[in-house]
């Protein structure tokens, strides 16, 4: 192990252990409030107003739609930050620059940078890497930085930036206990990126809470666009994307109809950043929307890992992002259906169980962090609605097991929690 890696590993270890971190601990590491990353943003300069961005916030497919900016930004010539959360892997998955992850060195220097504001005002994990993006991205000087929302919008720590424009996408019930437990009182939180004349895309008009952001939009002068009143996405031997202003042909579409569901939004968003002042081809467009992942290096998104028996995971873990995975699912024929699962003990269960089918033969595992739900538990709350399976608490022995009582006309999926999906060996 060479120096500089051993220095990263003592560094990240540091930010594992001394911090709190909602990706492990839950509640007692959301900080409601913005104080700490303005202090941070102080000492280091105000590092988040040395660039162009993208404000990206939503309960379902903020991460996607962030991944499909970054890639057709890159390719229309740009040096392009992108900042998203949680990491599967590695944690210099949150920060990259045209696809490639922050280098260890710059990890340990900056925390080594900050090391005394960290012991005077005891940041969370979640602000420290905001900080960290913001200083990355101006020291390296990006064209424009797409930066995803952690949780909420009004209070998260990347609400500091003033964008070029901001993007909410599909809001549903997560998180309840810290956004609010009713649909439009998320929506609101999500509606506080909104800012003072800085123009808001929508990504999908939902009549319940469009109301919310009209009126916040109204309230701070946002000129606000509900994307499918702009663009038109209809398939036709991969997808045809229409707007006043182009049409553009995608021959090879991402395998998830689900994420078609955010092009709208995204397209939106690359035509006004067009409008201010971004060269932004019909080329670049179809190169962004037909390789995102593969640019980005996007990872467990309905991502294939074995054909025979077919092998999926997914990081949804929402009543919303579950349901799609299970429309999903029914697009593909198979004999018997395997789902290896698990999930945080934070999570509401009645919603997703409900949505879950009865048919399939069920692994139930945890992830190996505190917030996980004891896969026993899991497997108990399961039998109430009919879901059968084993308890396997480790996730690779879980799949294992899965494996070997699959024939090779079945399917396995495997998710529930991206800390589940975290853990699955070879990813």
């Amino acid at each position: 192990m060479t120096n500089i890696d051993l220095e990263y590993e003592n560094t990240v270890k540091f930010l594992f252990s001394q911090l709190p971190m909602f990706q492990r601990d839950g509640a007692s590491a959301y900080k409601k409030d913005l104080t700490n990353t303005i202090k941070l943003c102080q000492f280091l300069g105000n590092p988040e107003h040395q660039f162009k961005s993208v404000h990206v916030a939503g309960t379902n497919g903020k991460g996607s739609s962030s991944h499909y900016l970054a890639a057709i930004m890159q390719k229309a010539g740009y040096k392009t930050g992108l900042y998203t959360s949680p990491h599967l892997k590695s944690f210099t998955e949150r920060i990259k620059i045209n696809g490639v992850e922050i280098n260890k060195e710059a990890v340990v220097e900056f925390v080594d940078l900050i090391k005394p504001l960290i012991k005077e005002i005891k940041p969370s994990f979640f602000e420290i890497t905001v900080a960290m993006c913001f200083h990355y991205f101006a020291k390296e000087q990006v064209d424009i930085a797409i930066i995803e929302v952690g949780m909420g919008g009004r209070l998260d720590s990347t609400n500091v930036i003033i964008p070029e424009v901001s993007l909410i996408t599909n809001i549903s019930n997560d998180h309840q206990q810290w956004l609010g437990n009713d649909i439009a009182t998320i929506a609101g939180e999500k509606a506080g990126i909104i800012k003072e004349h800085i123009p808001t895309v929508i990504s999908e008009r939902q009549p319940e809470i469009e109301s919310v952001f009209v009126e916040r939009a109204k309230q701070l002068n946002s000129h606000l666009y509900f994307a499918e009143d702009y663009v038109q996405v209809r398939t036709n031997e991969g997808l045809v994307i229409n707007t006043d202003n182009m049409e553009v042909n995608v021959h090879h579409v991402q395998e998830a109809a689900y994420q078609q569901r955010n092009l709208k939004g995204v397209i939106k968003v690359v035509e006004i950043l067009r409008d201010r002042g971004f060269d932004v081809n019909e080329s670049a467009i179809v190169a962004g929307v037909e390789e995102a992942f593969a640019i980005t290096g996007l990872k467990g998104r309905w991502q294939k890992l074995g054909s025979r028996p077919l092998k999926y995971c997914d990081v949804g873990h929402n009543e919303a992002g579950l349901r799609y995975v299970i429309s999903q699912i029914k697009n593909y024929t198979f004999d018997k259906l395997h789902i290896v699962i698990g999930v945080v003990n934070d999570k509401e269960l009645t919603s997703v169980m409900q949505l879950l089918p009865k048919e399939a033969q069920y692994y139930f595992c945890q992830a190996d962090i505190p917030r996980a739900l004891p896969a026993a538990k899991l497997q108990q709350v399961a039998s109430e609605y009919d879901l059968i399976g084993y308890c396997i608490p480790n996730v690779n022995k879980a799949i294992e097991v899965a494996e070997n009582n699959a024939s090779e006309n079945d399917f396995i999926f495997i998710g529930g929690s991206n800390f589940v999906v975290a853990e699955i060996e070879g990813l």
